[in-house]
C-alpha cells in the first residue's frame, strides 16, 4: 500500500495561472517567485501546484507598512 505524506491537512492547491490572476501579475513572475525559492510549489509533470497558504504566507512576508 502507497502511502502518501500530508503535507498539510486539507490542503488547497492552486496553479501557477490562478496565483497570478490572483496577484495581478504575469505566469512568468509566478515563475520567477517558485524557481528563487520565495513562494513553496510542488511540481506535478510538468506544471507546479501552490499551497495556497503558502501564497497567504508570501504575501503576509511582503507587507509593508506605509508611511
Amino acid at each position: 500500500m502507497l502511502r502518501v505524506p500530508r503535507i498539510e491537512s486539507e490542503s488547497s492547491f492552486v496553479t501557477v495561472a490562478e496565483v497570478a490572476r490572483l496577484l495581478r501579475v504575469s505566469n512568468m513572475t509566478v515563475y520567477r517567485l517558485v524557481q528563487g525559492g520565495q513562494l513553496p510549489a510542488v511540481r506535478i509533470g510538468r506544471s507546479y501546484r501552490i499551497r495556497e497558504a503558502d501564497v497567504d504566507r508570501y504575501l503576509a512576508d511582503q507587507y509593508t507598512q506605509a508611511g
